[in-house]
């Protein structure tokens, strides 16, 4: 007890002493119109990058140090404040969190059994209410933590992404070349877009593919060479990206050509038939993507509930800390009013009142299969699963970052627990699919949102931020990008570049998950052989200390996106040997900054190609992309057998251009 008693002393003894960048009773501009407006601004652009990087490779990154450089950059001619600057990144950032949180989980409602009405779920509408609902879940949950987990666990607590920001803010204000490092990876993505999936200069998935009577059949290589991709590569690292590849090396090229040799062609269909593939769909695809459809995205959806599970039972300490720790400062209250303008939160009565609404108005969300009183075990679940979730991430991004943040695997625990629960009180089958993915998807949406709320509390913390306006500023960032996220969702879904969710080029990995364990366990229609395979590769990739979440998911999305960010990474991998020193993934460098560039313009250009080819005209024949690719030559078509190699030359071209921005120092950064 005495040693508890110290330790409590201790913390607020230090954070008592900090003293922020801009002090408490200065007078400095912040909620101002001009950061508000970029603020919203970058919500709706980083909110429909995400949901085009989360459609495409199933993983996303912060945006929070991004926006932060942006917003630098922007107000450089008129002038802002460093509390201008860290009011547009805050309101920026949620749109990166809520979109990740949707697009993870309500892609899933596409692939639910044909009588849950899913398909009613996946509308405009419908996916707004979820959005705003998960969003600003995670921001009142998060506000009565602020005090427990920013400022008390000062210094023990590091949360790396916020503190990174800071120092870009504090840098800002003296000068740098932050700024120029983004643009110049976002143009870059950009023109090299338009070469490529515009203008079709050059191929853009090289690949090799053995054939089914080769002693090695159905064997593929091939890679996607976009920017996005490469910027995720050198973001994530070297030893994620490998692991990622690893899964995908082995469905793709272990146990495709394994598959090839003992299942007929005959057995194969039959297989693809039996998951709603269409005759013209088998007619259309090679043996090859065949085999991944019918047997390896099972395995890959085995394993990745699987390593979901094992990611989240390696944190349950730090989760029961966390709960426990919550519920005492919860027990404790904040105590009177503060005065300080540095301690001023959203009023705790609010913050009640605001979540019950928000739960009992989602429990009477039009066409749900639950009716008063019934409904009432729904808002439970989402008070319940969101505010557990809530606190657990917003204390693990304290200790490892936003990016290994497991969502999909608090997400996972969500949906089996409701669905477990609806078998409870009798709800089975496949009306009641659409409930637990609805609760799901706004659990999922408040988790990763109140992560990334944590975040940058912890940047306003350091640079001396008003706690209330960055609260406000979230709800504001939530409420901009949560009208974008439907319309790039939909964009993508349409789009005859991309679409439909659920192709080869828009595979959704999490999405296809949430729908796969929810109809095993209510509509009893999964395979659960091949589950089981794949949860079992993921237990021995497990044992064996390897990351089996970034294995899985590796195993389950196609090579040909794992290896762009596996050569990504490999960069990285060199420019650390070739410098002597490692980064960290909230560490601001050169390589970084403009990897961030490569993956925001990338996904921007990839968004916009998806609204070429829905501008149409000769009764649909005809869209605005095609048009432009019929007029540009198809140089790659020409090539004939050099259009894999010339693909694979340009391609390394970006990777060396990265090379020698990652190997640029930084003025105004300290290393």
């Amino acid at each position: 007890m005495a040693t508890e008693t110290r330790s409590a002393a201790s913390k607020a003894s230090a954070a008592k002493a900090f003293k922020p960048f801009v002090a408490d009773g200065a007078n400095v501009a912040e909620f101002t119109p001009k950061a508000i407006l970029l603020g919203a601004f970058f919500a709706v652009l980083f909110g429909a990058a995400t949901v085009y990087l989360a459609l495409r490779a199933g993983v996303t990154v912060s945006a929070s140090i991004p926006i932060a450089v942006l917003s630098i950059a922007v107000f450089k001619k008129i002038g802002s404040t460093i509390l201008e600057n860290n009011i547009v990144q805050t309101i920026g950032s949620a749109g990166e969190s809520v979109a990740a949180g949707i697009v993870f989980t309500v892609t899933g409602f596409l692939f639910l059994s044909a009588g849950a009405g899913g398909l009613g779920f996946f509308k405009y509408w419908p996916i707004l209410m979820m959005a705003l609902a998960g969003g600003f879940l995670g921001v009142l949950m998060m506000i009565p933590l602020r005090r427990s987990l920013i400022v008390q666990e000062h210094g023990n607590l590091v949360y790396p992404e916020g503190t990174a920001c800071a120092e870009v803010l504090v840098a800002g204000e003296k000068g740098g070349e932050m700024a120029k490092m983004v643009f110049g990876g976002l143009w870059a993505a950009m023109i090299y877009k338009a070469f490529n999936s515009v203008l079709g200069f050059f191929k853009e998935i090289p690949s090799y593919v053995t054939g089914r009577t080769s002693p090695y059949p159905n064997a593929t290589v091939n890679c996607e060479i976009v920017p996005e991709y490469l910027g995720v590569g050198y973001i994530i690292g070297p030893k994620i990206a490998g692991i990622m590849v690893s899964g995908s090396i082995l469905g793709w090229m272990g146990l495709t050509p394994l598959l090839s040799m003992f299942v007929s062609e005959d057995q194969l269909h039959q297989q693809l038939r039996s998951l709603s593939f269409s005759d013209a769909w088998i007619a259309s695809h090679g043996l090859n993507e065949q085999f991944y459809r019918a047997y390896i995205r099972l395995i890959g959806a085995g394993a990745v509930a699987a390593a979901g599970m094992m990611s989240l039972a390696r944190t349950l300490p730090t989760i029961w800390a966390s709960f426990r720790d919550s519920v005492k400062s919860l027990r404790k209250g904040t105590g009177p009013a503060a005065t300080r303008r540095t301690e001023r939160d959203i009023p705790i009565n609010v913050v009640a009142i605001g979540s019950l609404f928000l739960a009992l108005a989602i429990s009477f969300m039009p066409g749900l299969p639950t009716h008063f009183p019934s409904s009432l075990l729904v808002a439970v679940l989402i008070i319940f699963f969101g505010f557990f979730f809530v606190t657990v991430s917003s204390r693990i991004v304290g200790i490892i970052g936003t990016t290994s943040n497991p969502i999909s695997g608090m997400t996972i625990a969500t949906i089996m627990g409701t669905c477990m629960l609806f078998l409870a009180v009798g709800w089975s089958g496949i009306t009641y699919q659409t409930a637990a993915l609805v609760i799901g998807a706004i659990v999922s949406t408040a988790a990763a949102n109140a992560g990334a709320t944590s975040q940058d509390l912890k940047t306003g913390y350091l640079v001396g931020a008003t706690p209330y306006r960055q609260q406000i500023g979230f709800i504001i960032g939530v409420f901009a990008s949560a009208f974008a996220i439907g319309v790039t969702l939909f964009l993508m879904h349409n789009s005859p570049a991309f679409g439909p969710i659920g192709s080869d080029k828009l595979p959704a990995p999490q999405g296809t998950l949430m729908a796969t364990l929810i109809q095993g366990i209510l509509g009893h229609k999964l395979q659960w052989g091949f589950v089981f395979v794949g949860a079992a590769l993921a237990v021995s990739v497990q044992v064996m200390g390897i990351s089996a979440l970034a294995w899985a998911v590796g195993a389950y999305l196609p090579l040909s996106t794992t290896m762009p960010i596996f050569v990504g990474g490999a960069v990285r991998f060199i420019v650390e040997r070739m410098t002597g020193r490692e980064e960290s993934e909230s560490e601001v460098s050169s390589g970084m900054l403009y990897s961030t560039g490569l993956v925001a313009g990338g996904s921007v250009a990839g968004v916009l190609i998806a609204g070429m080819s829905m501008i149409e005209w000769n009764n649909h024949q005809t869209n605005l992309l095609t048009w432009i690719q019929d007029h540009s030559g198809h140089f790659a078509d020409r090539m004939k057998g050099f259009a894999d190699p010339v693909a694979v030359i340009v391609f390394l071209g970006l990777c060396y251009l990265l090379y020698v921005k990652a190997r640029q120092k930084l003025a105004g950064i300290k290393s």
